[in-house]
């Protein structure tokens, strides 16, 4: 049996905001480096989880946090998994999407910064999306979204 999900005209039971993501690295201080110096996180807590034998970093920039952790013996990214095109191909979170006034000009500066930019495309007159990569090779995308600075 399939469930109806259908959109449904009264409220939802709960309101949800964004909290975090969390992105696993193979070395936890060159991620820490890389999103501060890349993106502008500033590090604003430190942690270790020992049930998972990982060291954790939160980051902050603004309104959008992300939680980077190092585990102990965690596998390579695999390469499928490093282009958004063949990524969607397998079960799972896929990248992180952070919104910007103007895409191409957050591409520019971040291949300034040795940034590695996966694509930048224009999926509408009125969208333009990119992909880069972190320094471990995870997706994170960046969608124009100027009226979010109105």
């Amino acid at each position: 049996m399939t469930a109806d999900i259908s959109p449904s005209k009264s409220a939802p039971p709960f309101e949800l905001k964004f909290h975090h993501a969390g992105v696993s690295v193979p070395n936890l201080e060159s991620s820490i480096a890389w999103y501060s110096e890349m993106l502008g996180f500033e590090l604003v807590g430190r942690d270790y989880l020992p049930q998972a034998k990982a060291k954790l970093a939160f980051l902050r920039h603004g309104d959008l946090r992300v939680e980077l952790f190092e585990v102990d013996g965690a596998a390579p990214l695999p390469k499928e998994r490093r282009d958004p095109d063949t990524d969607v191909g397998t079960h799972g979170n896929k990248h992180v999407c952070f919104a910007v006034k103007d895409v191409r000009a957050t591409v520019e500066e971040l291949k300034r910064r040795g940034v590695d930019i996966v694509f930048v495309v224009d999926v509408s007159p009125t969208m333009t999306v990119s992909y880069i990569r972190d320094n471990a090779g995870n997706l994170i995308e960046l969608a124009q979204q100027p009226d979010l600075w109105k």
